[in-house]
């Protein structure tokens, strides 16, 4: 069952140009967080419902009990979450959504994230590792000023490779050519991944062309963010008769289940 907490804002920093990272204690929530469910959020000070952002789960500390997200500046109330202060206070609500299936210990994920589609992919990261699996992450951005989830990655130990754009860091091009040239097909067991859609739906193609199984994480507006409002439910393949909810029947899916 999903919690309504307020949170207390313990840091609430600039990562990048448009980028935030907003940590804030929330035991409630935080202790029933799974990889892949996000929350839904707001500043309490503000009562307009409207405001509520759909934010998927950077990463989560149970023993604290505080909860980070990294989030996008693309609008009025990521904007308006932006200026948020340490000690002030957040409304949260959470956990939601069905998140990723977790691999048995001693097998190798591959987890590819494209832009901020790195997010949903951090805390994933840390709980494989921590049982026991061997975690690879690609990260592919524009430069390297985005790629901020790298400091967190290296103090959780996965192995990482940036692509960008630019060629600042690491391979220079598209975060699926990388894939294509340095990943070992049968050297990975499974495969994560969340970012914009052509680039996900690239990784499905390479991953059933290689009979590995994956999931994958559909980014959607999520106005309830319970099912309730039917604002996220879309067609997973044309031939479907029925719709699916992101915001309850995912925002995880199998690519088997997705039709880009």
């Amino acid at each position: 069952m999903p919690v309504l907490e307020k949170g207390l804002v313990l840091r609430h920093i600039q990562v990048s140009r448009d980028m935030y990272e907003l940590e804030f204690i929330a035991p409630g929530i935080a202790q029933d967080c799974k990889p892949g469910q996000f929350v839904h959020i707001r500043s309490a000070l503000e009562n307009n419902p409207l405001l509520r952002r759909p934010l998927s789960l950077y990463d989560v500390d149970k023993k604290l009990g505080s909860i980070t997200l990294l989030y996008k500046v693309v609008g009025k109330g990521t904007n308006l979450l932006s200026r948020i202060r340490p000690k002030e206070y957040v409304d949260a609500m959470g956990p939601l959504g069905r998140g990723f299936s977790l691999l048995a210990p001693r097998k190798t994920a591959l987890l590819i994230g494209g832009g901020v589609g790195i997010a949903p992919l951090v805390y994933l990261a840390r709980v494989l590792q921590c049982q026991g699996c061997n975690v690879k992450v690609i990260h592919g951005v524009e430069n390297r000023l985005e790629l901020v989830a790298l400091p967190r990655l290296r103090d959780i130990g996965v192995e990482f490779l940036p692509a960008t754009m630019d060629g600042s860091a690491g391979f220079k091009g598209l975060v699926t050519d990388l894939v294509l040239k340095k990943v070992s097909p049968n050297e990975i067991d499974f495969i994560y991944c969340c970012g914009p859609e052509p680039m996900m739906a690239k990784v499905s193609d390479f991953a059933r062309d290689n009979n590995i199984a994956a999931e994958i994480s559909l980014e959607e507006y999520m106005a309830c963010g319970v099912g309730a409002c039917l604002g996220c439910a879309r067609k997973m393949k044309s031939s479907d008769d029925e719709y699916k909810k992101i915001c309850k029947d995912g925002p995880v899916f199998n690519i088997d289940e997705v039709e880009f």
